[in-house]
């Protein structure tokens, strides 16, 4: 039966190559996805143990600590004196100490150079031969005083810099011009994921980032022949309980775990589209199995007559299928690597810089594409296979289209019914839970759509019975075909528009989410922010220095300015937090729309606090409530309730007060966390004004300035960046869904092939034999896109239920015009498809074609 079964695949090669395909792009999705993954991994875990060669001990200051009062104890790192004691060990070679923070460096026209959350400065260390082990320079030499600094050498070919020139430096507050001194090479990850490194000499570095004369970090060199291990034990005492020393070894492990941990969640996104596209796959070998043994009915049942037992005849199916899935699954391993390598090529082409190394193929991706490719096709042939080994020899012989029984149509309908109405059931009681809603909207959409692919066939008839008038009247006689032919094999038909329903289906849930977020975003700058600049550190989202504020006031042409600081605060007992914002009162109501619904916010000029909606409802408070609370600094106040707002989620924090009161209860040794500043200008936003802007904060160039507009823009701009990459990802299953429609249509025209030369013989010219088959392709292409989009968009109304009452001003939002250019793009897949087996059909010699059988 092997030999029978190998002969068979061999015998439909070009049947079966719609199939391959299928499985080949699965598979190779799922390897060039782990080879892909694998390799970034092991690159970056080479390049950050590279950094640490030569490092025997390193040590990490935790900082200082703060006692019960909030009083900060111990000192704020490593001390001077204890690096000089670490010297000073008998198997120290070398030791040297570290502090480093942000750094943005401007370009000649004064842009940021480099990723903002990714710039950052450090110190140089020089050690007794006059070189930092850390950094090769191959221009220049390293900063030797304050007004010097070094660059990576990427930053300073971007910026287009030379040894000499004067190079704009700003950390959160004005910039500040530096001589440039040298250019260096390094494997900081932060500069190969396209950011930059800005180091100055010691002293500068620890009055930026810390304290004069202490370090966040030590790295310690050993003497020839000291163990690592005994110099870790002889260092822990020096540097104390305040810091932790490991080995360079075991800081190089932790690294390399981190970065694992951190590809897993990429491993895990791109595994799940792939799952996704194999998921699509299967309902085209599905279809290709059951047309193939339709197609050999006669032969199997001949097999059955001359002795094969059920499990033969199955196994034989089943062998086919495990050839196909072997077959296929190498291909696929091998594309998956040309996958993997075109994605890395594609990454270093928009500059997001991977570290070079050598191609990682584990043995675990090598069996996991084979197990994956074999079992996806073989259980897709299962069911083909059954049900042909269910079939008496004798029905078998006398019909090679055996149709369904009406006793399996109303098991099936029944099945699918229950399914979907259980689905849906939990999709609505996801979206009727809320916020904890999810998981259940998650399985119960599976199920739905479980159960409508099950309920397809019996849906086919009534949907495209609704179009078919439509295409008699606009087609005449190949539109009325191309309806029939459409549920001639509902089967057929439901299994071909169900791939395209599923991709449909997360392409539109997808694309309503994202599109109502955009719009509710949008509505809240619009209806929250009345300031006509946000001034911030843009994409390093640190804070603002405090001089801003005074700086920003005096800008010509500033109408109003306020803060906007934030801070925590410990509620009643201190079982609960809550976050607060600090702002100017005398300014606020001019940068902000306040929709108070009781008290004013002027009242919190007076030392009173302003409350969120929701926060004053969940505690009990009303105005004149008086709250009691634990600064960050531990101090205890009571504070009388003066205003209730309706919430401004992701504008402002639930309590809000006079930034003063902040200020005065900051813990010790803490910087007001200012994220943004509201600005307010005579006249409004113009280039003017926000060169004004740009002038007082000493052209800063990680300082952004934002007007409404350009909020909008960015949450759109990510939105839809979002969107396109979920897109693309569901490209594969779309690709899938569309060679399952040449699948379809292929073997359909070679099981029609005698029809079609009668329909020929009795004066069906070839371009309607044409338009037949391409309308019956787009007919079963929309078909399964209005399930897809109707689905999608059920799923994405449950999903925004659950999340409606975290974004304010959710309202769900239906895009029409994208739903449309998805129905269109259904439309022309469906068209395309049926290129070729409408070319085919076309062609056939209509005598030859009468006399098939």
């Amino acid at each position: 039966m092997f030999r029978t079964a190998l002969r068979n695949v061999l015998a439909h090669k070009a049947r079966l190559l719609m199939t391959v395909l299928a499985v080949v792009l699965g598979v190779a999705f799922v390897s060039g996805t782990l080879v892909f993954t694998d390799t970034v991994g092991k690159a970056m875990s080479n390049q950050s143990a590279k950094s640490y060669d030569g490092v025997a001990v390193s040590v990490t200051s935790y900082g200082p600590s703060r006692n019960a009062e909030g009083t900060q104890e111990g000192e704020p790192g490593i001390s001077q004196q204890t690096l000089d004691k670490v010297k000073a060990l008998g198997g120290v070679d070398s030791a040297s100490g570290r502090v480093h923070g942000f750094a943005a460096v401007g370009d000649q026209d004064g842009k940021l150079l480099g990723s903002g959350w990714s710039n950052s400065g450090a110190n140089f260390y020089p050690l007794k031969d006059g070189k930092d082990p850390r950094y090769a320079f191959i221009q220049g030499s390293g900063p030797a005083d304050g007004g010097q600094i070094a660059l990576d050498k990427e930053t300073a070919q971007r910026g287009k810099y030379q040894v000499g020139d004067k190079v704009r430096v700003a950390d959160n507050g004005p910039a500040k011009e530096y001589t440039l001194a040298g250019v260096f090479t390094t494997e900081d990850g932060a500069v190969n994921a396209g950011g930059s490194l800005v180091l100055f000499d010691t002293a500068t570095a620890q009055q930026l980032y810390l304290q004069p004369g202490f370090y966040e970090e030590l790295s310690v060199g050993a003497k020839a022949g000291t163990d690592a291990d005994r110099l870790l034990t002889e260092i822990k005492p020096i540097v104390g309980k305040d810091a932790k020393a490991q080995t360079g070894a075991q800081l190089a492990a932790e690294q390399a775990k981190n970065i694992s941990n951190g590809m897993k969640n990429v491993n895990q996104m791109l595994l799940t589209f792939a799952l996704i596209s194999l998921f699509v796959g299967i309902f085209l070998i599905y279809n290709t199995f059951t047309m193939l043994v339709a197609q050999r009915t006669k032969e199997l049942a001949l097999l059955r007559a001359v002795g094969a037992n059920r499990g033969q005849v199955k196994r034989s199916v089943l062998a086919e299928a495990l050839v196909v899935g072997v077959i296929s699954s190498a291909m696929g391993l091998i594309a998956g690597i040309g996958l993997a390598v075109g994605m890395r090529s594609t990454m270093n082409a928009f500059d997001v810089k991977i570290p070079a190394g050598p191609l990682v193929v584990a043995p675990g991706t090598i069996a996991a594409a084979i197990v994956i490719g074999v079992f996806v096709t073989m259980l897709a042939a299962w069911l083909p296979a059954r049900r042909t080994a269910k079939i008496a020899p004798v029905a078998a012989m006398g019909s090679a289209h055996l149709p369904a029984t009406a006793k399996s149509l109303v098991l099936r309908n029944s099945i699918g019914g229950a399914i979907t109405l259980l689905g849906l059931l939990a999709v609505l009681g996801g979206a009727l839970t809320g916020k904890d809603g999810k998981m259940i909207i998650g399985a119960g959409a599976f199920l739905t759509m479980i159960g409508i692919i099950i309920l397809l066939p019996a849906l086919s008839r009534p949907v495209i019975a609704a179009v078919r008038p439509l295409l008699e009247k606009v087609f005449g006689v190949a539109g009325k075909l191309a309806a029939q032919n459409a549920v001639r094999s509902p089967r057929r038909t439901a299994v071909t528009a169900a791939s395209l329903a599923i991709g449909l289906t997360l392409v539109t849930a997808l694309s309503v989410l994202g599109i109502t977020m955009g719009k509710a975003i949008d509505r809240m700058t619009t209806d929250n922010l009345k300031a006509d600049y946000t001034v911030s550190m843009g994409d390093s989202f640190g804070s603002l220095d405090p001089s801003v504020l005074p700086a920003l006031a005096k800008a010509p042409g500033v109408k109003a300015v306020s803060p906007q600081q934030e801070g925590y605060l410990q509620l009643g007992d201190g079982a609960q937090f809550g976050s607060v914002s600090g702002v100017d009162p005398a300014t606020i109501g001019q940068l902000l729309n306040f929709d108070v619904v009781s008290g004013q916010i002027g009242n919190i000029a007076k030392g009173e606090v302003a409350v969120a909606e929701k926060a004053a409802k969940k505690n009990g408070l009303s105005v004149g409530s008086t709250l009691k609370v634990t600064f960050e600094d531990r101090k205890q106040a009571d504070l009388k309730v003066g205003a209730i707002y309706k919430d401004m989620e992701g504008m402002l924090s639930s309590y809000v007060v006079d930034h003063g009161v902040l200020g005065k209860h900051l813990a010790q040794g803490e910087q007001p966390n200012l994220p943004k500043v509201l600005v307010k200008m005579d006249g409004g936003p113009s280039d003017k004004g926000e060169k004004a802007l740009v002038d007082a904060l000493g052209k800063n160039p990680a300082i952004t300035f934002a007007t409404q507009q350009d909020i909008r823009n960015e949450m759109g701009g990510m939105i839809n960046t979002a969107l396109n990459i979920m897109y693309g990802l569901l490209g594969m299953a779309l690709i899938i869904s569309v060679l399952g429609v040449v699948n379809t249509l292929a073997m359909s025209v070679y099981e029609r092939t005698q029809e079609i030369g009668m329909l020929r013989a009795i004066g069906l010219d070839r371009g309607k034999v044409k338009n037949m088959i391409r309308l019956e392709a787009i007919v079963i292409s929309l078909f399964g896109a209005v399930i897809g989009v109707a689905l999608g968009t059920f799923i994405a109304w449950a999903v925004g239920e659950t999340i409606k009452g975290s974004i304010p001003n959710y309202a769900l939002v239906i895009p029409f015009d994208r739903i449309a250019i998805f129905m269109l793009l259904a439309g022309i897949v469906g068209a395309l498809a049926a290129m070729w087996p409408a070319r085919s059909a076309a062609r056939l010699n209509m005598l030859t074609a009468i006399k098939t059988e």
